[in-house]
Protein backbone atom coordinates (compact mmCIF):
# COMPACT_ATOMS: atom_id res chain seq x y z
CA UNK A 1 0.00 0.00 0.00
CA UNK A 2 2.25 2.82 -1.27
CA UNK A 3 -0.21 5.59 -0.27
CA UNK A 4 -0.38 4.40 3.36
CA UNK A 5 3.39 3.99 3.44
CA UNK A 6 3.84 7.55 2.20
CA UNK A 7 1.42 8.90 4.83
CA UNK A 8 3.20 7.05 7.64
CA UNK A 9 6.60 8.17 6.31
CA UNK A 10 5.41 11.79 6.09
CA UNK A 11 4.12 11.63 9.66
CA UNK A 12 7.38 10.09 10.89
CA UNK A 13 9.40 12.79 9.13
CA UNK A 14 7.21 15.51 10.64
CA UNK A 15 7.75 14.14 14.16
CA UNK A 16 11.53 13.86 13.66
CA UNK A 17 11.70 17.39 12.20
CA UNK A 18 9.67 18.73 15.12
CA UNK A 19 12.05 17.19 17.65
CA UNK A 20 15.14 18.36 15.74
CA UNK A 21 13.82 21.92 15.52
CA UNK A 22 12.74 21.94 19.16
CA UNK A 23 15.71 20.39 20.97
CA UNK A 24 18.39 19.89 18.28
CA UNK A 25 18.68 16.13 18.76
CA UNK A 26 16.88 12.84 18.66
CA UNK A 27 16.61 12.56 14.89
CA UNK A 28 18.43 9.29 14.33
CA UNK A 29 17.28 7.78 17.63
CA UNK A 30 13.63 8.34 16.69
CA UNK A 31 13.82 7.88 12.91
CA UNK A 32 15.06 4.29 12.78
CA UNK A 33 12.40 2.83 15.15
CA UNK A 34 9.69 4.82 13.34
CA UNK A 35 10.75 3.49 9.93
CA UNK A 36 11.07 -0.10 11.15
CA UNK A 37 8.06 -0.41 13.49
CA UNK A 38 5.59 2.17 12.11
CA UNK A 39 6.34 2.43 8.38
CA UNK A 40 7.36 -1.23 8.14
CA UNK A 41 10.77 -1.04 6.44
CA UNK A 42 11.89 -4.70 6.45
CA UNK A 43 15.66 -4.12 6.47
CA UNK A 44 17.24 -2.34 9.46
CA UNK A 45 20.19 -1.37 7.24
CA UNK A 46 17.85 0.35 4.76
CA UNK A 47 16.07 2.05 7.67
CA UNK A 48 19.39 3.36 9.01
CA UNK A 49 20.62 4.50 5.59
CA UNK A 50 17.32 6.13 4.64
CA UNK A 51 16.93 7.86 8.00
CA UNK A 52 20.56 9.03 7.98
CA UNK A 53 20.08 10.96 4.72
CA UNK A 54 16.65 12.28 5.73
CA UNK A 55 17.86 13.35 9.19
CA UNK A 56 20.98 15.01 7.74
CA UNK A 57 18.86 17.07 5.33
CA UNK A 58 16.26 17.87 8.01
CA UNK A 59 19.05 18.94 10.38
CA UNK A 60 20.50 21.19 7.65
CA UNK A 61 17.11 22.84 7.09
CA UNK A 62 16.63 23.34 10.83
CA UNK A 63 20.18 24.67 11.12
CA UNK A 64 19.39 27.29 8.46
CA UNK A 65 16.27 28.32 10.38
CA UNK A 66 18.11 28.66 13.69
CA UNK A 67 20.93 30.54 11.94
CA UNK A 68 18.46 33.07 10.52
CA UNK A 69 17.14 33.55 14.06
CA UNK A 70 20.70 34.17 15.30
CA UNK A 71 20.81 31.03 17.45
CA UNK A 72 24.09 29.56 16.12
CA UNK A 73 27.53 30.27 17.63
CA UNK A 74 29.45 29.29 14.49
CA UNK A 75 33.09 29.22 15.76
CA UNK A 76 32.14 27.19 18.85
CA UNK A 77 29.90 24.88 16.83
CA UNK A 78 32.51 24.29 14.11
CA UNK A 79 35.31 23.42 16.53
CA UNK A 80 32.99 21.14 18.49
CA UNK A 81 31.81 19.34 15.34
CA UNK A 82 35.35 18.86 14.00
CA UNK A 83 36.50 17.40 17.32
CA UNK A 84 33.37 15.23 17.39
CA UNK A 85 34.13 13.70 13.99
CA UNK A 86 37.57 12.69 15.25
CA UNK A 87 36.07 11.24 18.41
CA UNK A 88 33.43 9.33 16.43
CA UNK A 89 36.16 7.42 14.59
CA UNK A 90 37.55 6.26 17.94
CA UNK A 91 34.16 5.47 19.46
CA UNK A 92 32.84 3.51 16.50
CA UNK A 93 35.94 1.29 16.53
CA UNK A 94 35.39 0.48 20.21
CA UNK A 95 31.62 0.04 19.79
CA UNK A 96 31.99 -2.64 17.12
CA UNK A 97 33.79 -4.83 19.64
CA UNK A 98 30.89 -4.79 22.13
CA UNK A 99 27.56 -6.66 22.19
CA UNK A 100 24.84 -4.55 20.55
CA UNK A 101 22.17 -5.16 23.20
CA UNK A 102 24.52 -4.12 26.00
CA UNK A 103 25.24 -0.96 23.99
CA UNK A 104 21.49 -0.23 23.96
CA UNK A 105 21.24 -0.54 27.73
CA UNK A 106 24.27 1.69 28.30
CA UNK A 107 22.95 4.29 25.88
CA UNK A 108 19.53 4.32 27.55
CA UNK A 109 21.14 4.77 30.95
CA UNK A 110 23.26 7.65 29.63
CA UNK A 111 20.12 9.37 28.29
CA UNK A 112 18.40 9.17 31.69
CA UNK A 113 21.49 10.68 33.38
CA UNK A 114 21.53 13.53 30.82
CA UNK A 115 17.81 14.16 31.41
CA UNK A 116 18.35 14.46 35.17
CA UNK A 117 21.25 16.86 34.52
CA UNK A 118 19.04 19.05 32.34
CA UNK A 119 16.36 19.27 35.04
CA UNK A 120 19.00 20.26 37.61
CA UNK A 121 20.47 23.03 35.44
CA UNK A 122 17.19 24.99 34.97
CA UNK A 123 18.53 27.69 37.31
CA UNK A 124 22.10 27.67 35.98
CA UNK A 125 23.78 30.91 34.95
CA UNK A 126 24.02 31.47 31.19
CA UNK A 127 26.31 33.63 29.05
CA UNK A 128 24.48 34.76 25.91
CA UNK A 129 27.52 36.72 24.75
CA UNK A 130 29.98 33.83 24.84
CA UNK A 131 32.01 33.39 21.63
CA UNK A 132 35.25 31.79 20.53
CA UNK A 133 37.79 34.54 19.83
CA UNK A 134 41.55 35.07 20.25
CA UNK A 135 40.85 36.48 23.70
CA UNK A 136 38.60 33.62 24.87
CA UNK A 137 40.43 30.79 23.06
CA UNK A 138 42.76 29.86 25.95
CA UNK A 139 39.68 29.20 28.10
CA UNK A 140 37.12 27.92 25.59
CA UNK A 141 39.16 26.01 23.00
CA UNK A 142 40.43 23.21 25.29
CA UNK A 143 36.91 22.70 26.67
CA UNK A 144 35.31 22.63 23.22
CA UNK A 145 37.89 20.15 21.94
CA UNK A 146 37.64 17.90 25.00
CA UNK A 147 33.84 17.82 25.07
CA UNK A 148 33.70 17.53 21.27
CA UNK A 149 35.95 14.49 21.20
CA UNK A 150 34.04 12.96 24.12
CA UNK A 151 30.62 13.46 22.55
CA UNK A 152 31.87 12.25 19.17
CA UNK A 153 33.34 9.14 20.78
CA UNK A 154 30.04 8.38 22.55
CA UNK A 155 28.10 9.00 19.31
CA UNK A 156 30.36 6.62 17.40
CA UNK A 157 30.37 4.09 20.24
CA UNK A 158 26.57 3.94 20.41
CA UNK A 159 26.04 4.37 16.65
CA UNK A 160 23.81 7.47 16.93
CA UNK A 161 23.75 10.96 15.43
CA UNK A 162 24.61 12.45 18.79
CA UNK A 163 22.24 15.42 19.00
CA UNK A 164 21.07 14.48 22.49
CA UNK A 165 24.71 14.51 23.58
CA UNK A 166 25.89 17.59 21.64
CA UNK A 167 23.53 20.03 23.37
CA UNK A 168 24.64 19.14 26.95
CA UNK A 169 28.25 19.07 25.72
CA UNK A 170 28.02 22.61 24.32
CA UNK A 171 26.32 23.81 27.50
CA UNK A 172 29.06 22.32 29.67
CA UNK A 173 31.87 23.65 27.46
CA UNK A 174 30.63 27.22 27.01
CA UNK A 175 27.74 28.07 29.34
CA UNK A 176 25.72 29.44 26.38
CA UNK A 177 21.90 29.62 26.73
CA UNK A 178 20.04 26.46 25.77
CA UNK A 179 18.44 27.95 22.64
CA UNK A 180 21.95 28.74 21.31
CA UNK A 181 23.20 25.25 22.21
CA UNK A 182 20.24 23.75 20.31
CA UNK A 183 20.93 25.85 17.19
CA UNK A 184 24.70 25.29 17.36
CA UNK A 185 24.30 21.55 17.95
CA UNK A 186 22.76 21.16 14.50
CA UNK A 187 26.16 21.91 12.93
CA UNK A 188 27.51 18.72 14.52
CA UNK A 189 24.29 16.75 13.90
CA UNK A 190 24.48 17.67 10.20
CA UNK A 191 28.17 16.75 9.98
CA UNK A 192 27.70 13.41 11.75
CA UNK A 193 24.58 12.63 9.72
CA UNK A 194 26.17 13.38 6.35
CA UNK A 195 29.13 11.13 7.19
CA UNK A 196 26.81 8.21 8.02
CA UNK A 197 24.50 8.93 5.08
CA UNK A 198 27.29 8.85 2.49
CA UNK A 199 28.59 5.58 3.89
CA UNK A 200 25.18 3.85 3.65
CA UNK A 201 24.31 5.39 0.27
CA UNK A 202 27.51 4.01 -1.25
CA UNK A 203 26.45 0.54 -0.07
CA UNK A 204 22.96 0.94 -1.61
CA UNK A 205 21.05 0.94 1.70
CA UNK A 206 18.76 3.87 0.79
CA UNK A 207 15.12 4.07 -0.30
CA UNK A 208 15.21 7.37 -2.21
CA UNK A 209 11.42 7.78 -2.54
CA UNK A 210 11.07 7.34 1.20
CA UNK A 211 13.88 9.85 1.75
CA UNK A 212 11.98 12.49 -0.27
CA UNK A 213 8.70 11.95 1.63
CA UNK A 214 10.48 11.86 5.00
CA UNK A 215 12.30 15.12 4.24
CA UNK A 216 9.03 16.83 3.26
CA UNK A 217 7.63 15.94 6.67
CA UNK A 218 10.88 17.00 8.34
CA UNK A 219 10.67 20.49 6.83
CA UNK A 220 7.10 20.94 8.10
CA UNK A 221 7.89 19.60 11.55
CA UNK A 222 11.13 21.56 11.79
CA UNK A 223 9.35 24.87 11.16
CA UNK A 224 6.91 24.14 14.00
CA UNK A 225 9.72 22.95 16.28
CA UNK A 226 11.81 26.09 15.79
CA UNK A 227 8.80 28.30 16.52
CA UNK A 228 8.08 26.36 19.71
CA UNK A 229 11.73 26.49 20.80
CA UNK A 230 11.83 30.26 20.35
CA UNK A 231 8.70 30.72 22.46
CA UNK A 232 9.84 28.33 25.19
CA UNK A 233 13.27 29.97 25.40
CA UNK A 234 11.58 33.14 26.66
CA UNK A 235 10.22 31.22 29.66
CA UNK A 236 13.06 30.48 32.05
CA UNK A 237 13.74 26.76 32.41
CA UNK A 238 10.80 25.54 30.30
CA UNK A 239 12.89 24.52 27.28
CA UNK A 240 15.38 22.69 29.52
CA UNK A 241 12.54 20.76 31.16
CA UNK A 242 11.05 19.82 27.78
CA UNK A 243 14.51 18.68 26.63
CA UNK A 244 14.86 16.59 29.79
CA UNK A 245 11.45 14.95 29.40
CA UNK A 246 12.08 13.99 25.75
CA UNK A 247 15.55 12.63 26.50
CA UNK A 248 14.31 10.65 29.52
CA UNK A 249 11.44 9.16 27.50
CA UNK A 250 13.80 8.04 24.73
CA UNK A 251 16.27 6.68 27.27
CA UNK A 252 13.62 4.58 29.03
CA UNK A 253 12.34 3.33 25.66
CA UNK A 254 15.84 2.28 24.62
CA UNK A 255 16.42 0.54 27.97
CA UNK A 256 13.12 -1.36 27.59
CA UNK A 257 14.07 -2.48 24.08
CA UNK A 258 17.47 -3.63 25.28
CA UNK A 259 16.02 -5.62 28.19
CA UNK A 260 13.39 -7.26 25.96
CA UNK A 261 16.06 -8.22 23.43
CA UNK A 262 18.28 -9.74 26.14
CA UNK A 263 15.33 -11.59 27.70
CA UNK A 264 14.07 -12.90 24.35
Amino acid sequence: MPALTDILTLGSGTLVGLVLGLIGGGGSVLAVPLLVYLVGVPSPHVAIGTSAIAVAVSATVNLAGHARAGHVKWPCATVFAAAGIAGAAIGSTLGKAMDGQKLLLLFGGLMVVIAITMFRRTGAREDAGVRLSPASAPRLLPRLLAYGVGVGALSGFFGIGGGFLVVPGLLAATGMPLIFAIGSSLVAVTAFGVTTAVNYAISGFVDWRMVAVFIAGGVLGGFAGRRLAGRMAARKGLLARVFGVVVAAVGLYVIARGLLALAG
